[in-house]
């Protein structure tokens, strides 16, 4: 069943990671009004996706932060400027009229802004599937952690050999009745202090070995059967498969759009501004000469990108907002 509703805004900001999060708060700074869409169901992007529990160590003055506790602290800085989120919806189509960009969601919903920032990072995230537990997605099988207490004392099965599988088995080893890591090489691509940490706890390693099958009773998991790549097969207890195996990401819609590509980034001028007209761009998503594609540099140019738009918006503005500490 479709949405069927139209929400006029000053900006629209595509893409609710840390980036589109810094973006919120500064639009609200320079007055404007701001709505935020992201195809995954909670703010926080990749973060929230991927690594909420690993800790971030390259943002300004802040030493280290779990990623949830991040996200909570960039939607709590946006939120006094009250953006309205529209979450697990995706952005399909723009049109331009005379002074409004037009975009329709996936779900019906039309969206009138006097400007667009695109901030979708690497672009639209889809699971890589882990084929023989399809029928278990939304039950026994997920694609990352939302909440690592619903795992308490329960038997984890996680799959994958990259920074996220690790860190999950990490972070759910003192939680979990037990912890699983299945790999199907011999050698774990993600980062090697934490790979010592989950070698030196209580997690089973099996390595050199896939999931072959899921199996459980009316509707509950029970258990996992694995093969080795010489054959052996093996089975052990899983309330829950964490399928840990990384994300196919591509720009979607937005690569219909008309704008100018540079391979999977969008091209943007020293201004943030797109090729398209009221369209800006920020963060790992965009591309020009000298681009290096941190965090820290997308709130960088988040924070040019609206600055800008406050003053194309209106230009008896000007450019530079003036510091914070001087605002009430």
């Amino acid at each position: 069943m479709t949405t069927s509703q139209t929400v006029s805004t000053d900006v629209l900001i595509v893409g609710a990671g840390p980036t589109g999060l810094y973006g919120a708060y500064y639009a609200g700074f320079r007055g404007l009004s701001t709505t935020v869409v992201d195809v995954l169901p909670q703010p926080g992007g990749q973060v929230m996706a991927l690594y909420p529990e690993k800790q971030i160590r390259d943002v300004a003055a802040i030493p280290a932060i779990k990623g949830r506790d991040f996200v909570a602290a960039l939607v709590e800085q946006a939120s006094s400027y009250e953006p309205t989120y529209l979450l697990g919806r995706q952005a399909s189509t723009l049109e331009h009229t005379d002074d409004e960009a037009v975009v329709t969601l996936d779900d019906g919903t039309v969206i009138r802004a006097r400007a667009v920032i695109l901030t979708s990072g690497i672009g639209t995230p889809t699971p890589r599937p882990l084929e023989c537990g399809e029928d278990w997605l939304g039950t026994g099988l997920s694609f990352f952690v939302t909440d690592p207490q619903r795992h308490a004392d329960q038997d984890v099965v996680i799959v994958g050999g990259g920074d996220s599988a690790l860190d999950w088995a990490d972070a759910l080893e003192p939680i979990a009745r037990s912890v699983t890591l299945v790999h199907r090489r011999k050698v774990f691509r993600g980062h090697a202090a934490t790979l010592e940490r989950v070698k030196s706890g209580s997690t089973r390693l099996h390595t050199d070995t896939q999931v072959i099958a899921l199996d459980g009773d009316e509707g509950r998991l029970a258990k996992v059967t694995l093969r080795s790549n010489d054959g052996q097969e093996s089975v052990v207890p899983a309330d829950h498969v964490i399928a840990a195996l990384g994300f196919i990401s591509d720009l979607g819609p937005l690569r219909d759009w008309g704008l100018e590509l540079r391979g999977r980034s969008v091209a943007v001028d020293r201004a943030m501004r797109t090729n398209l007209p009221r369209v800006y761009a920020a963060g790992d998503l965009t591309d020009y000469d000298g681009k290096v594609k941190l965090m820290s540099v997308g709130f960088g140019e988040v924070a040019t990108a609206m600055n800008h738009v406050a003053v194309d918006l209106d230009p008896d503005l000007t450019l530079f907002p003036g510091h914070s500490t001087d605002a009430a």
